[in-house]
């Protein structure tokens, strides 16, 4: 099982993938307005690949709950130049967060690889942006219900009439999206039963409400012991990509949780 997109090959029953966030906004809920400014997001992409991610996920819009949304222009502005300044430079996919078909196509120019649509491709117009490159997607399930695998199914047959191999697609059950913390807790601990088996399955927990409300609420920068926690179960029930603020503890911690499941 594979996760196959661009350059890349992703062996999912090697290891546990991480993915590093970077923010470019002024507004996300745990560390908005942190890497706003362009060079210091700069910085902050090659920290996150000499931490040990695999893949960086760069989003120019915070989709926090109630989040109002920006233009495609904004977006683009804050996005462009970063990924001028990091293309060709970073060794590791870069994966863009964004629901936006034009952003999307422009990002594929300037050396994305992955395209991540929180909107779980709702109108099919992000399948039109792909269907002519190799480019990856992950497919987020942005609803209120449990009824997960099921709308994985469906999308990978749209994604098919397309042209896009099973391979490129990887699914996210999608935490804290319109779903209440028992439906996250659930979710996290009967991930298996919603995985796709020939597809890759990302997982976001870190920092989020369902990590808070169960240790206290503390502050989300302080959540990262919460959030290993939450992924180490999340890896033991078939998560195959894990996408994370803390990049250097999150690879120590799933380099652990892997030995162990394979010893």
């Amino acid at each position: 099982m594979n996760f196959s997109f661009t350059n890349y090959n992703l062996d999912l029953s090697k290891k546990t993938y991480i993915m590093g966030i970077l923010n470019i906004t002024p507004d996300s809920f745990s560390d908005g307005g942190k890497w706003f400014e362009t060079e210091k997001a700069i910085t902050k992409a090659f920290e996150i690949e000499k931490d040990g991610a695999d893949i960086i996920d760069i989003g120019a819009q915070s989709t926090r709950p109630g989040f109002k949304a920006v233009s495609v222009k904004e977006e683009w502005n804050r996005l462009e130049p970063v990924l001028s300044a990091i293309k060709g430079k970073i060794k590791i996919p870069i994966s863009i967060d964004t629901f936006y078909k034009e952003v999307a196509e422009k990002s594929i120019k300037y050396g994305a690889d992955i395209i991540n649509d929180i909107t779980g491709c709702c109108d099919n117009d992000m399948f039109s942006a792909l269907e002519n490159n190799n480019c990856g997607i992950i497919i987020n399930h942005n609803f209120g219900d449990l009824n997960i695998k099921s709308f994985f199914e469906n999308k990978l047959q749209e994604a098919k009439s397309y042209g896009i191999n099973n391979d490129r697609i990887c699914f996210d059950p999608g935490i804290g999206f319109n779903k209440n913390q028992n439906q996250d807790a659930f979710i996290i601990k009967n991930l298996q039963n919603f995985k796709i088996k020939e597809n890759a399955l990302l997982i976001g927990l870190s920092r989020k409400r369902v990590i808070g409300v169960n240790c206290g609420n503390p502050l989300p920068k302080d959540r990262v012991f919460g959030t290993i926690a939450a992924n180490t179960l999340a890896i033991k029930n078939g998560a195959n990509i894990i996408r994370v603020h803390d990049v250097k503890e999150a690879v120590q911690a799933s380099q652990v949780t892997d030995a162990i499941l394979k010893a």
